[in-house]
């Protein structure tokens, strides 16, 4: 994979897609650089991923004495700090959360009491912190929640929304579109990007967990603590090529071989197509 990547060239007549394309790789593989930070910081955020996995409902205090107990002297503006990098946050109840300016951009929660009883009518998208063993970076997936089959997946440096965004588009691409899409109220999704793009292009309705909801995005939060308990903290990635090797191994095991207890103990492909 290094060595494809090596031959694309920003300076050749043809654009990066094509030549990407000519080399069957992925565009994005050219930008998986570990984003960086202190061995001790990065250290102390692969601790409270694992902490958060387990406990969600952690905030800053906690992780401080959780921290401690590690013997790990951190304040609370420096954890406070890492967890948004991490793009981590305590799942309970708060008021007035809403970022001015995206507002406009939250949509409701659509999926209360609503049956799922279809491939491809509920999907739900979230973005995960990803520890590698120098640096980390982030995995956004899209799951079809009546199979729990992972229909798009991809990893970035950045929680930019433009890569949100590609994730949806590929997913669309190799298994059309679902009815809603839900996700949480993260600045990735509360903007005129993602919206505008969802509603008025694709024609998908739009769904978003309350704030600080901790079931309402269920069954992502499932696939994330099953990769990353299963694989990435066994497993810490060197590099961005690595660890795309490796999600993507784990992403066919977890869609084609491993079987569900929430699906009757069947595997996410023998469900997502049998009626998609």
């Amino acid at each position: 994979m290094s060595e494809l990547r090596s031959y694309v060239s920003a300076n050749e007549p043809l654009s990066v897609r094509k030549q990407c394309a000519l080399l069957g790789i992925n565009r994005s593989t050219l930008y998986y650089d570990a984003v960086g930070e202190s061995p001790e910081n990065l250290e102390v955020m692969r601790h409270m991923d694992e902490e958060f996995t387990k406990h969600p409902t952690h905030g800053v205090l906690q992780m401080q004495d959780f921290l401690l107990a590690l013997s790990f002297t951190v304040n609370a503006k420096r954890i406070r700090r890492l967890l948004r990098k991490m793009g981590i946050m305590a799942l309970y109840p708060r008021r007035n959360l809403s970022k001015l300016g995206h507002a406009k951009y939250i949509r409701p929660y659509l999926l209360r009491n609503l049956a799922v009883i279809r491939p491809n009518q509920v999907w739900a998208i979230d973005i995960t912190y990803i520890p590698m063993a120098k640096g980390f970076m982030y995995m956004t997936a899209i799951v079809d929640v009546y199979s729990r089959y992972i229909v798009a997946w991809d990893v970035f440096n950045s929680l930019d929304a433009k890569n949100s965004l590609a994730v949806l588009k590929s997913a669309l691409a190799h298994h059309g579109k679902p009815e809603i899409i839900n996700s949480d109220q993260g600045s990735q999704f509360t903007c005129a990007l993602w919206t505008e793009y969802v509603e008025e292009v694709a024609k998908i309705k739009i769904s978003m967990d309350g704030r600080g909801r901790a079931l309402d995005n269920i069954f992502i939060e499932r696939f994330w603590r099953t990769v990353k308990q299963d694989y990435v903290y066994i497993c810490p990635a060197s590099d961005g090529t690595e660890l795309y090797k490796g999600l993507s191994e784990f992403v066919s095991y977890y869609n084609n071989v491993k079987t569900h207890q929430g699906i009757g103990r069947t595997k996410p492909v023998d469900l997502y197509t049998a009626a998609a």
